[in-house]
């Protein structure tokens, strides 16, 4: 078979099947689920590198793909996926179709030069970058839920607007040529200690029926599917 199999790409393979199964949840109507998902992936490579790193004397084969199995993945997990989610909550119409459009494209562009920078770095230097260039991907993880969470206290017309300035924001932030620096230890505990108190939020609001009218106009869609398959 091609390709490599062993631990270093575990944690990659569990987040874009995460995501994929997001993407059903989404498109049934369990925004809730979908959002866990998400949070999920994000966490997944977060730690991705790190434990592929660990694995000592790999070969420049197994380096390369290593980066280009990360970064297509990526594309499904935090290009598509963030945006099935939006489109389902409201993002529509053409403005919203550009929108999305646009996403996308930056996700691609983004991952496209991360490839080349690593690719480049991993043959003069071993271990791990130390700064971003440009907004990482993975970051959509973050806004998202926390974006999400608006939905219960905002009206739903409002909700479709922020949500469409959200993904241009992150897109056009995702190429813009600025350095950032990447987390430490501390500072990536306190980030998915965040994630998990915003995630925790949104699941206790689903139990307690605290719902809005912008996550019950999504699930039409379920419903219309539902219909055109039933007919």
């Amino acid at each position: 078979m091609i390709g490599f199999y062993d631990y270093t790409v575990i944690l990659t393979y569990i987040s874009l099947l995460c995501s994929v199964f997001g993407i059903t949840q989404a498109i049934d109507g369990k925004f809730r689920i979908a959002i866990v998902c998400l949070a999920i992936s994000g966490l997944c490579d977060v730690f991705d590198g790190k434990i592929a790193r660990t694995k000592k004397e790999r070969t420049d084969d197994q380096k390369l793909f290593g980066v280009q199995i990360d970064s297509l993945c990526d594309v499904i997990c935090f290009g598509v996926f963030p945006t099935v989610i939006c489109y389902i909550l409201g993002v529509r119409g053409i403005l919203g179709g550009i929108v999305i459009g646009y996403y996308c494209v930056c996700s691609v562009i983004r991952l496209g030069f991360f490839n080349v920078l690593e690719t480049n770095r991993q043959i003069k230097e071993d271990g791990a970058n130390k700064y971003y260039y440009g907004l990482p991907i993975t970051s959509i993880t973050i806004i998202l839920p926390v974006v999400f969470l608006l939905s219960f206290f905002i009206p739903a017309h409002a909700f479709k607007w922020v949500l469409l300035a959200m993904l241009f924001i992150v897109a056009t932030l995702f190429i813009l040529n600025f350095r950032l620096r990447k987390p430490t230890g501390k500072q990536l505990s306190l980030l998915i200690i965040i994630v998990a108190f915003i995630v925790s939020i949104i699941l206790l609001c689903s139990d307690y029926g605290i719902k809005h009218r912008t996550v019950q106009e999504g699930a039409l869609i379920h419903e219309l599917c539902n219909r055109w398959n039933s007919e």
